[in-house]
């Protein structure tokens, strides 16, 4: 049986998740709005829900759980949908000194 890894959202990008427009496609899941909460052993996600619901901690709209392959889907009003981790871009660090060269060449 598929283990599912379980992402709980915090609780400010769940107010704001809630009251969001529905869009198709994947929708996009930043780490940082997530907390890691265990993992569930189910033979899919509506599984995964039954099983934590029964056990007195169910998903709540906004929760994520990340199959073994990888592949996340976000407990919404209507059921699981596919969703996709979204990263920061790393911010590029320019050195100083390369700056200062740069605008006494172009005089």
């Amino acid at each position: 049986m598929p283990n599912y890894r379980v992402f709980r959202m915090k609780d400010s990008p769940r107010q704001q998740f809630r009251w969001a427009p529905h869009v198709s496609g994947p929708a996009n899941a930043k780490p940082k709005d997530f907390e890691p909460a265990g993992e569930v052993e189910a033979l899919h996600e509506y599984d995964a829900w039954r099983i934590l619901r029964e056990a007195s901690t169910p998903l709540a709209v906004g929760d994520l759980l990340e199959s073994g392959d990888g592949q996340l889907r976000i407990c919404k009003y209507v059921g699981f949908e596919p969703a996709q981790w979204v990263l920061p871009e790393p911010k590029l660090h320019i050195p100083v000194e390369a700056e200062s060269a740069s605008s006494s060449v172009s005089t």
